[in-house]
């Protein structure tokens, strides 16, 4: 669907495994950043790569899972090959948690065994009748947090420790006398949510500031082209009036001209690709925020959450106009073309 275009490498846009989140918040495949590698760039905005691999180690959970759930709502839709994984007969329903196809025995034997554990299986049925949109709906918010002591990993995790922050279970919370300030689990998950889109409302004006420095800056670039343009025909009519053995002050006119408006043409365009650049992560930023708030798992926020604010709060701190000298304005050219 058109909605789920966001899930594609930001470079090839293509659905592509093991999809990584940079610095400047977006997302590259393995094989976009080995091709730039050797630049060690963002190749949308130009933000610099801190690993020496070119490989950033931060993974794009939400775009992949995201894949993982489009690909299962495909097989369904398809309907090919849906045979249940217990007994390999018709598979008639499928369980998010388990993330099983079951037949309708199965499914019974599941309904009776796991009721306690909040497991939600859905008739292939009643998914293919619906959108990609709808099956997310039944989906994307029941995986639960993992414990990160491996002998519990049997424990559902609903307990959030503000002193280590992270995630316990009910054994770790009350058998550890280090952790202290617990909270719910989707307190914090709603309080870093919450958090992530008060930064990204943040932007929104300094994105504006941008837009109109940027939008300043092209009209500068086109009135030193028409200053240039004009320079350079004044001087061609003034000279054309004169005899052969000034020709040679025609060029040194023409090249003062050009020498005095490339550093500012430098400067325009080095400012150009920096706001550019911003901008590029901004859009990155507000896409991400918005679709982890969306679609994002409490899983997917508590491992996400901290470098992605990390990357908002770096981008407020960006300067919205930088430092630029004026270019020249041709006083020195003036002056030799009257005294011509």
């Amino acid at each position: 669907e058109d909605d789920f275009q966001f899930i594609l490498c930001d470079g090839c846009r293509k659905e592509l495994p093991n999809l990584k989140l940079l610095s400047c918040l977006h997302t590259l495949c393995l094989d976009c950043l080995s091709e730039n590698k050797p630049i060690g760039q963002c190749p949308l905005c130009r933000t610099a790569i801190p690993q020496a691999s070119g490989i950033p180690n931060m993974d794009n959970l939400l775009f992949t899972n995201l894949q993982a759930r489009l690909e299962i709502y495909k097989k369904i839709v398809g309907g090919v090959d849906l045979f249940c994984d217990n007994c390999k007969k018709a598979g008639e329903f499928w369980c998010s948690e388990c993330k099983e196809f079951l037949c309708t025995r199965c499914f019974e034997a599941h309904q009776r065994y796991l009721k306690m554990e909040s497991h939600k299986a859905m008739r292939v049925i009643d998914i293919r009748a619906g959108s990609f949109k709808d099956f997310l709906k039944g989906t994307g918010k029941t995986s639960n947090l993992s414990c990160s002591d491996p002998t519990h990993k049997s424990q559902i995790v609903s307990i959030y420790c503000k002193k280590c922050k992270r995630a316990l279970c009910c054994i770790c919370a009350l058998l550890d006398s280090h952790h202290a300030h617990f909270c719910d689990i989707r307190s914090e998950t709603q309080r870093r949510q919450e958090e992530l889109g008060a930064l990204s409302q943040e932007l929104k004006p300094k994105r504006s500031g941008f837009e109109a420095t940027y939008a300043g800056l092209k009209d500068e670039a086109a009135r030193l082209e028409r200053v240039q343009q004009e320079m350079r025909e004044v001087i061609r009519q003034r000279v054309e009036q004169l005899v052969g053995l000034i020709r040679q002050e025609e060029e040194e006119l023409l090249g003062l001209v050009e020498a005095g408006q490339e550093q500012g043409r430098r400067e325009l365009s080095r400012e150009l690709e920096r706001v550019e650049g911003v901008l590029r992560r901004m859009e990155a930023g507000e896409r991400l925020v918005e679709k982890m708030n969306l679609y994002a798992t409490e899983q997917e926020v508590m491992d996400m959450q901290p470098f992605v604010k990390d990357s908002l709060e770096e981008l407020l701190q960006l300067p919205v106009a930088g430092d630029r000298t004026q270019p020249g304005d041709l006083t020195e050219c003036r002056a030799r073309l009257q005294a011509l």
